[in-house]
This record gives C-alpha cells, structure tokens and sequence, in this order.
C-alpha cells in the first residue's frame, strides 16, 4: 500500500491515485507495449516523421504514433526534431500492440505535478532507483571519476540531530538555507538534466519576513554583498551564469517531480524559477499565489528557456512589500493603458466608442501582465471567428513577449467559439469547471473572459452570473446594444448605440486589436470588410483595398471562414484560421471557398423549389420547413441558409423570410424586428404553445413541438404587426 504522490491519500499498488493520473508524468522502462496505462502521460522520444503523423519511442523497441489529427497545427509546423524528448499522452493501446498518441500541452516535467517511473508493471519513485544506483556502487566516485558529493543516511541523520541541538541554543527564527550558502551542494538528475540542489543537511522551508524582521533586512545586505545583483527579469538574458536578486509576485506555483517552480513577475516581465529540496517536495510551502517576494538565485538557460534556480526565497511584508506592489501598480497602469485608438476607415460608430474600447484594450494588456489567463469567447459564425481571431492575433505577442516558457501562448491566450451568441449555462458550467481546476491543480490565476458578439443579450446573464461568482472577470464588446441586465453580469459592457446598424463585431474588434498591439496594425486593415455579408462600410472596402485585398480576396476569406466556422465549431481551429485571414500565400482561402459557394447553391435550390408563400397585414413572407427541406447536420447552417434565401427572395420593403423547424423559427426581414416583442405577442396568442424568444441576434424563437402550427401563425401575425 503506497500513497499519491499529489494529495497523499492511499493507494493499492502505485504511487497516483485515480483523479491525479493526468498530473503525473511517467519514464517508461517497460519492454512491451501491454506495460502501459491509457489515459496517462508519458516521456518519449522522437523517431521520426510519417506523411500521416510522428513516430514516438517510449522506451527501446516500445513505439506509438501521434496522429496528425492529434495535433493543434500542422505537421509541418511542429519544431520538433528525431531525438528530441517530448511529452505525450497514451490513448490507447490496440490488441495488435499498436500505441495511439495524443500530444501534450505541457512539454517538460517541471510542467507536471509529479513523475514517476514506471519499470514494467512496477510504480517506482525517481527516488527509489537513485536508491538502488547508489546501493550498487562498490566506490564512492561518481560517472566522471570525481569524488562523490552523497553522504550516507546515517551521516545526514546525525549532521540533522547535530543541528538541530545546535539550533536549541540560538534564537527560534534562524533562515533555513536552500542553496549555494550551504556547506556543500550536491546534483541532482532532474528530468534528464543535472539541476544544483541543497546538500541533505539544508532545511526545507524558508521563513518570512514577519517571522524574522530585523534578520531578514540583516541577510538581505549580507546576500548582496555576497554577489547577488538587483536586477529586472527583462534584463536576464544577458545574465546566464550569474547570481542576480528578483522582487516581484508569485504569479503561478507547479510542484513537479523534481523542484517546485515559483513563475514570478516585475515590472518588465515573468520568469520561471526553480526550488529544490527534495524530489517531488514543495520548496517553501509558506509562499502563497500572490505573494510579494524577494529571491536570490543564479541564471540558467535550460532546454532554451531561462530559468532561476533559487538560492533563497523571502516573502516581503509592511514596508518592504509596499514598496515592490506600487512599483508594480505603478509600470503596470503605464504599461497596460494603449495611447490612442485609430478607427479603421474613420468608422463615426467606432470613433464614439474610443474610451471604451481603450478600457478594454487597457483590461486585456493587464490580465497578460499580471499573468491571468485571457479567454475569448465568440459565436461560430465568419464574423465571430474574425472577431476572436483579431484579438488573438494581438495579445499572442504580448504573451510571448512577457513570459520566458516557450509554451506560454498555449495557456495564457484561449479562443473558445460558442454554438451560437449565447453565453448559457452549459458553456458557463464548462467554463467555470475548467478555471477552477487549473486553480486548483496548477495555481493558475482565474481568467479574463472577453465576450465578442456573444453574451450581450439577457439569455446569457445567468452564464456570466456563474463566473462572477467566483470572481472571474468579464468583458463583452458587442455591436449591438446590450440588454440591461448584462451590464449587472458583468465589470465592462462595451456595445454599440441601438442606430449603429452599420457595425460588425469584427469591425469593432480589429480597430480594438489595432490599439491592443500596434505591431499588428496593419494586420487588421482588411478584417472589417471579411465581416460583412453585405452592405460593406465603403471605408472598410477601401482600408482593404489598400492593404492589398481586392473584393474577390476578402469574399474568398468570409466564405473560406464560414465554411470552416461550422464543421467542428467549438474547436479555435488557430492555426487554419490564422492562414486563411493573414497567411495565406498559396490560395487557401479560395480552395475553401470553392466548396463553401458548392454546398450553399446545392442547398439554397433545394429551399427555393420548397417556399412557401404567404401574407399577413400586407407583409409577403416566404416560409421554409427546415425540418423538411434542409439537411440539419451538414453545412450549412439553418442561419446561414436562412440569411442566403433572404438576399434571394425579398421583394419590396416589407419582407419576411422564415424558418421553422420541429421547434424553433427563425425570422429575417427588410425591417428591423424586434423579436422578444414578436415573441411576447405571439406568447399571448397562443399562450399554449410555450413561445419565448431565445436567441434575439439571430432571430430565433422557440416553442413547443406539439403546438408548431399554432406557434408558426401567432410568430408570423405577430411579425406582420410591427410593419404598421
């Protein structure tokens, strides 16, 4: 009976218990592909490339393949070279011995909670076979012939009592050491790399500065003039090797199978450092998310990251820490706000939403300085997908630019498209689960949710009422007016006035990613013009146009995106996207759009040889029956069939197109509608038939199956009323 690694509860015959098999990264030393366990993770090595995917050993002769379909972007873009270490996930083993490959976010150890080693059928610790290794030795030289720094158990037991009565006769709050201020070091394998560590007579922990007030000024002086130089982290490539002094904040804290590593932020940037006392043990386990600290250690570069290996870690209180948190605040507000905000084609609706759109961009520069997470939500739709991929495209830099993990585009900026424009409970529910438990298993600070052309409605206030809950910030920019209870749901609600007809949300978010990060300006001239269906601003033709798309270019993009924004909806799809709106060199968008113009014109013949005509009040109305006369699973989709067979069909100014399925009807019409009030009339006529209004940006009215015909009359005498 062993126990978790992670939380400590027992475990019959291993060392992880079921809910942390994903926070543990295995070394496969197993000789047969039946050893492993699905659904875990595990340390290969590249073989090499297949047409179809990469070839990963787990050990000698134990070889999976990584799929291509597993992965987040091309083959072809992956950097990964035969030979080197990778981490991968195992999703299954086949009867024939053929291993399916998922890849892993996470691509070193230190990224993991713990590791472990597993030796066929056998649960072992890294330390347990550092245990054998040393057991075997029959000299005490190490591999390069030098003398061997380890001590034995008995003699670190007895420098510890010896300490220890030493310690009785000093006062009660001597600093424990944690690096090269110790008598002796010793090294470490740590994730296949030699890390410096303590020797066994360090203590674990360090103590804070409330505890040892006087001291901690004391051993601050004596640690500088001991070599440790005051520096910012923007500074430390120039200091690989040396020994520097950080003060910051504790933004992030993972407890690996090796050290425990501390990301800390200043005023110019975030770096990863690493605490060493015993494998897969917390390093100062006082220091909390968020604490001021102050660390000395010395600069590595490792794997070609930088990291700090930490000699000493202090948390700073009262005057100290007050401090370091201005100084933060003070080149945080600095950095955050953008100057100025250019509307893209001098767009008046735009223009009267400067300050607003300033303090959105301000928010977003804040939540990736201070290490939060940024996620996006959008609709499914071309526009949605311009929309999010605007603001991706400008904090992906910035995030590179401030954190020192070459992965950190992968965990501080998320693009998540939404079914359609409403934030419910259901993606709520997901969202919320996710935050939580990257909190919880990898002390990631909770996000900043950007809502963009979703969520201003009132369907989605109980959505964003869940993530306040948890303190969760939320934006939503919109180009229509939001509902008043939405400003309730959340800290900034930025959205058109109800007479800007003429704005689209991708209009809106491309001059916002333009003052977001002004090196990818001139990435956005051509966004707004993608996002129209029609009745394009001629500015936004124009801003194209002079960056270089012809109107056939940007309708080969919007269609290209469209058709790509339905099949798989709730994936970000980054990198296709990416081609196909800024990228593209080789014709991708017109391969795309190609199929786009195919499937729509096979569907649209199919709907228009099955209108039906009526009136109401005067109003000429063509009705589909999707439920009959469309394909339901295949693109494209009721919304986009629906807006399609309008542009077709409407005649005069008093026009309406609808579609209505086993429970839900859609309106488009020449005027303006406003739905919740159709809704509402209908409701009352056919009191019934369950009728609400449940998606009012797209026109969508539900209501029960069983009364759908009573439903469809009331929908269709109610939207005729609102031409009188």
């Amino acid at each position: 009976m062993g126990s978790c690694i992670i939380c400590g509860i027992p475990v019959d015959g291993g060392h992880v218990c079921d809910s942390h098999q994903e926070d543990v990264l295995f070394e496969f030393r197993g000789n047969h592909a039946s050893q492993l366990i699905d659904n875990r993770f595990y340390e290969g090595t590249v073989d090499g490339y297949a047409d179809f995917g990469v070839f990963i050993d787990l050990s000698p002769g134990v070889t999976g393949l990584l799929h291509r379909s597993e992965l987040d972007r091309r083959l072809e873009s992956l950097n990964w070279e035969p030979g080197d270490t990778v981490c991968v996930r195992v999703n299954n083993v086949r009867d024939n011995g053929n291993i399916d490959l998922g890849k892993s976010i996470r691509q070193s150890d230190r990224e993991f909670r713990g590791k472990l080693i597993l030796d066929g059928t056998d649960e072992l610790l890294p330390a347990d076979l550092d245990d054998d290794d040393d057991t075997d030795d029959t000299d005490d030289t190490d591999d390069e012939g030098e003398p061997a720094l380890e001590e034995s158990d008995d003699t670190a037991n007895e420098e510890s009592d010896a300490s220890a009565t030493d310690d009785e006769a000093e006062t009660e709050s001597v600093t424990p050491s944690h690096g090269a201020d110790t008598a002796s070091e010793t090294e470490a394998v740590i994730g296949g790399e030699t890390d410096s560590t303590p020797s066994s007579n360090s203590s674990a922990g360090a103590v804070t500065v409330s505890e040892r007030e006087a001291d901690a000024t004391d051993a601050a002086s004596e640690s500088v003039a001991e070599g440790y130089e005051e520096v910012s982290i923007e500074s430390l490539n120039d200091r690989v090797d040396e020994r520097v002094r950080l003060d910051g904040e504790i933004v992030s804290i993972r407890q690996t199978g090796g050290p425990t590593v501390f990301e800390l932020r200043d005023e110019t940037g975030v770096v990863d450092c690493a605490a060493f006392v015993e494998a897969g043990v917390r390093a100062y386990p006082e220091v909390e998310l968020g604490d001021i600290v102050r660390l000395d250690g010395e600069v590595e570069r490792r794997r070609g990251e930088l990291q700090v290996e930490t000699d000493e870690l202090v948390v700073l209180e009262d005057d100290e820490r007050e401090a370091v948190t201005g100084r933060l605040a003070d080149a945080l507000t600095d950095r955050a706000r953008p100057d100025s905000l250019e509307p893209i084609g001098d767009h008046d609706a735009v223009a009267a939403m400067e300050e607003p759109l300033l303090d959105v961009a301000e928010a977003i520069r804040r939540a990736v300085l201070e290490s939060r997470p940024v996620v996006i939500r959008h609709p499914a739709t071309a526009d949605g997908y311009v929309a999010g991929a605007a603001i991706e495209r400008a904090v992906l830099p910035l995030v590179r630019e401030e954190h020192a993990r070459s992965d950190a585009e992968y965990h501080y900026i998320v693009r998540r498209p939404l079914d359609d424009a409403i934030y419910g409970m259901d993606a709520a529910t997901k969202d919320a689960t996710r935050m939580l438990q990257d909190r919880d298993r990898h002390d990631e600070k909770l996000p900043l949710f950007c809502f963009v052309g979703a969520a201003s409605t009132a369907d989605s206030a109980d959505g964003l009422g869940l993530l306040g809950v948890y303190g969760a910030e939320r934006i939503v920019l919109d180009s229509i007016a939001a509902d008043t209870d939405v400003d309730d749901a959340a800290e900034q609600v930025v959205t058109a006035r109800q007479n800007a007809t003429d704005l689209s949300v991708g209009a809106l978010t491309a001059t916002l990613a333009a003052a977001l990060n002004t090196d990818v300006a001139e990435d956005m001239q051509h966004l707004p013009a993608v996002s129209y269906w029609e009745n394009t601003p001629e500015a936004y033709t124009d801003a194209a146009e002079a960056a270089g798309y012809d109107a056939e270019q940007v309708t080969d993009i919007r269609e290209a995106v469209a058709l790509e924004a339905y099949y798989q909806s709730y994936q970000d799809k980054r990198e296709l996207i990416t081609d196909l709106l800024f990228d593209d060199a080789g014709g991708l968008a017109g391969h795309i759009a190609e199929q786009f113009r195919e499937k729509l014109d096979t569907e649209l013949s199919t709907a228009q040889a099955n209108l039906e005509a009526d009136e109401r009040a005067g109003v000429s109305m063509a009705v589909l029956d999707t439920e009959q006369f469309s394909h339901r699973f295949d693109f494209p989709s009721t919304e986009l069939l629906l807006d399609e067979l309008h542009r077709a069909e409407r005649e005069g100014e008093a026009f309406v197109t609808v579609g209505i399925g086993m429970d839900e009807l859609y309106l488009r019409s020449t005027e303006p509608l406003d739905i919740r009030a159709v809704a509402e009339a209908a409701a009352e006529a056919a009191p019934e038939a369950g009728i609400t209004a449940r998606g009012v940006r797209e026109g969508r009215i539900e209501f029960l199956a069983g009364k759908r015909e009573a439903a469809k009359d009331a929908v269709l005498a109610a939207a005729a009323e609102q031409f009188e």
